[in-house]
């Protein structure tokens, strides 16, 4: 029906019941976000409770996955706040956008039309390494080439050897054969 906003399906739930469990209840997403829900809770627990625990993880997992999930909005708005906050100000991209498609970098810009592409993998990946990431495409309008002057710019960034690091580990572990921004 029209204007009826569609519920989202309800994921399939396996609880897992264990008498060293004594008090704390945890739940994750099995092989990704449409997977299974794991919910574990103590053996003690009555049906009741364990009906409510799952409704309850099931509401948390929904909400930390939410948050994790950021928009091309927030994207292009933490662009700004980057680029005021470490480049003056000096670059400004037309657009910011999450891409599908990207396998052999974690983010892209194309300086002549002032667009900047960001992988999907990189989404839950921590606020920090994607600020860098971003940051050194920001960096890109300024200085297309990676230069002396392109690493001053991105080099003020606090963290940025250790998200180099941090996005070396993952290509690594993963086997996926990207390159840190580099």
């Amino acid at each position: 029906m029209a204007g009826q906003r569609e519920e989202p399906p309800t994921p399939e739930v396996e609880v897992r019941r264990s008498r060293r469990r004594t008090r704390t209840v945890s739940a994750y997403r099995q092989d990704g976000p449409d997977g299974k829900v794991i919910v574990m809770i103590p053996a003690r627990f009555t049906r009741a409770e364990e009906a409510r625990w799952v409704e309850q993880m099931i509401a948390r997992l929904d909400r930390s996955e939410r948050r994790k999930h950021r928009t091309d909005e927030q994207l292009i708005r933490r662009a700004r706040e980057l680029s005021r906050e470490y480049l003056h100000g000096r670059a400004q991209p037309v657009s910011v956008r999450w891409v599908d498609n990207m396998t052999t970098r974690w983010a892209s810009c194309t300086p002549t039309d002032r667009t900047i592409r960001m992988s999907e993998r990189l989404q839950p990946m921590p606020a920090w390494v994607v600020d860098y990431v971003l940051l050194h495409e920001l960096a890109h309008l300024l200085e297309p080439s990676h230069n002396a002057r392109f690493w001053h710019w991105v080099d003020r960034f606090p963290r940025a050897e250790r998200a180099k690091g941090y996005l070396e580990g993952v290509s690594a572990s993963a086997s996926l054969g990207i390159a840190p921004c580099d």
